[in-house]
């Protein structure tokens, strides 16, 4: 199959399930509307006043880190296998996920199988052979800092990770540009006609004025996962630093930041969710970050939109990872000049690569740098806005032994990754709602009470998943008259399909109306519906399974609290 019938088919696939999604568009009811009728669903379901009576032994948060809760590298697929027949020397590749896909995300894929089939041989004779991984960027770094399955080799998406990940293993180049790419912001026409009459012109420093001033609303990826996010961030800092790389994190910086973040509504795990956003008629973003390649191979982005090139190259190097055996390093190396090569340069631009030409305009930091740039925006990508959340738990009798158990151990290790200054409250829902934990700060007290409700999980029953969205809705917003700044978080944890109670068309209305985000995490459940749901307000669908829940829980709250 050729690449351009491939890529064919992926975009058609990609289009049917836009349409899919988009063929109902639900009507946002007014906010004081929504919350009238939020309050009339509460009032109509039954639930139960049941707050935990006591408090769990628990020690202060120990500093839990993302890569303390990776999964098995079994949760990430191998997608091009080495024969390690015979006399062969196989190197295993981390390789991100805009190349090591399938259709217009699999060049390194050809590449790879195709250098496979070659039978080049290294210097003692042996037959080299390549095994790719597909793994986001993010999370590769994450198995690199916690030393765990290191491959002989990473290619992420940009340099910026290859600098962190230096923090933790040695890092060797074998090439410093794979395939050439850069990250981008994609904004609507109209918006950029707009500031250019305003500013007199667009570039970065241009967007990020407008955006402090409220004339763009946008949205970006987390830089915990993304490399387009994490470079943005670095790219926002560095416009405040006045590219002093030296004050990148320094406090004035870090308070103009806050400044920035409070014009930002949201922060997305994947692209995916900015592009659905924009391209959604009722959605809030004017732009949204995003790379060349996956710009150029969106056709839904053809006409009415701009790409805005920032930050640093994403020229995906590739890096041997810790103490490689001579002969795997080898391996990288003969890899390297085989996908470099004048037959994958071409087809390289046939996957969408090979971007116009564009100099980075920041210079890339230290690991040690960009950590603590991780840990600012972590701090403040909530623009000084206190954050409430509420977590609606499933506990239908579905839910019984293992996967229970693993729900408790990710939200037990989840609480490492939420600012004490967040206010918590939790709900559990089975035949009916439960309120479970009222919102209050979370200090260590109600940590204590936090860590006992989930300790005291226990399924039976059927599934009112509604009725418990309902009712985390209904205390957010009580707790929003309180404290009219709030941002208001819900995150949902189920693994069924609802079939009891208040039902997705007797609330989607009232979420979109409200504008408080819903994020999903599904156990083999109904992804389509929770996907649905979460997309009203822009908010993360997850499909986690035991072994993997607890890393993208703490992905998720990470991200969100």
């Amino acid at each position: 199959m050729t690449v351009r019938l491939t890529r064919l088919i992926a975009a058609l696939i990609v289009l049917g399930s836009i349409l899919a999604a988009c063929s109902d568009e639900v009507q946002p009811l007014e906010p004081a509307e929504a919350e009238e009728r939020v309050q009339e669903l509460v009032g109509d379901i039954g639930w139960r006043n049941d707050p935990v009576a006591r408090r769990a032994n628990v020690s202060p948060p120990g500093g839990l880190d993302l890569s303390d809760t990776i999964p098995s590298i079994n949760q990430f697929p191998v997608v091009v296998d080495a024969d390690r027949s015979g006399d062969r020397v196989v190197a295993e590749i981390f390789s991100s996920t805009e190349k090591s896909g399938q259709g217009s995300d699999g060049w390194i894929v050809e590449a790879a199988e195709e250098f496979n089939d070659a039978g080049v041989t290294l210097n003692d004779g042996r037959i080299a052979q390549v095994e790719i991984r597909s793994i986001a960027s993010g999370t590769a770094y994450q198995f690199i800092a916690a030393g765990e399955s290191l491959p002989a080799g990473f290619t992420p998406s940009n340099r910026l990770w290859i600098e962190m990940a230096a923090t933790h293993q040695e890092m060797t180049p074998v090439s410093e540009r794979l395939v050439p790419n850069v990250a981008g912001v994609v904004m609507k026409s109209d918006t950029a006609d707009e500031l250019r009459a305003e500013y007199d012109t667009l570039d970065t420093a241009s967007l990020i004025e407008a955006v402090i001033a409220g004339d763009v609303v946008m949205g970006y990826t987390d830089p915990f996962a993304s490399s387009t996010g994490l470079n943005f961030l670095v790219t926002v800092l560095d416009t405040f630093a006045e590219g002093d790389q030296d004050r990148l994190v320094d406090a004035d910086v870090a308070s103009v930041f806050e400044q920035f973040q409070q014009q930002v509504p949201f922060v997305a795990l994947t692209t995916l969710q900015m592009r659905e956003s924009v391209e959604n008629e009722s959605g809030t973003l004017d732009a949204f970050v995003m790379e060349w390649q996956t710009y150029v191979n969106t056709d839904e982005l053809d006409s009415g939109y701009e790409f805005i090139p920032f930050g640093v190259a994403h020229d995906n190097p590739l890096y041997a990872v810790g103490d490689v055996p001579p002969d795997q390093f080898e391996v990288l190396e003969e890899f390297a000049t085989f996908a470099t090569g004048p037959q994958f340069a071409d087809e390289a631009e046939q996957f969408g690569f090979n971007p116009p030409s564009y100099e980075p305009d920041v210079a890339t930091p230290s690991g040690e740098t960009l950590i603590r740039a991780q840990r600012l925006w972590k701090d403040k990508k909530e623009g000084g806005r206190p954050v409430a959340a509420v977590f609606v738990t499933d506990t239908s009798g579905s839910m019984a032994g293992s996967r229970i158990l693993a729900v408790q151990q990710a939200l037990t290790s989840a609480r490492e990754f939420i600012t004490p200054t967040t206010s918590v409250g939790m709900v559990e829902f089975s035949d009916f709602a439960t309120l479970r934990l009222p919102i209050a700060e979370f200090d260590l007290n109600h940590q204590a009470q936090f860590v006992a409700a989930i300790e005291d999980l226990s399924p039976t029953g059927a599934t009112a998943m509604y009725d418990g969205i309902t009712l985390g809705l209904s205390m957010l917003l009580d707790h929003r008259e309180a404290n009219p700044n709030s941002k208001l978080l819900l995150f949902v944890l189920t693994d069924g399909e609802t079939n009891e109670g208040v039902a997705l068309e007797d609330i989607d209305e009232v979420v979109a109306g409200l504008r408080v985000p819903v994020y999903t995490v599904g156990f083999e459940a109904n992804l389509d519906e929770l996907a649905s749901l979460s997309s009203l307000v822009e908010a993360a669908s997850i499909n986690a399974n035991e072994e993997d829940v607890e890393f993208k829980m703490a992905a998720l709250f990470n991200a969100g609290t």
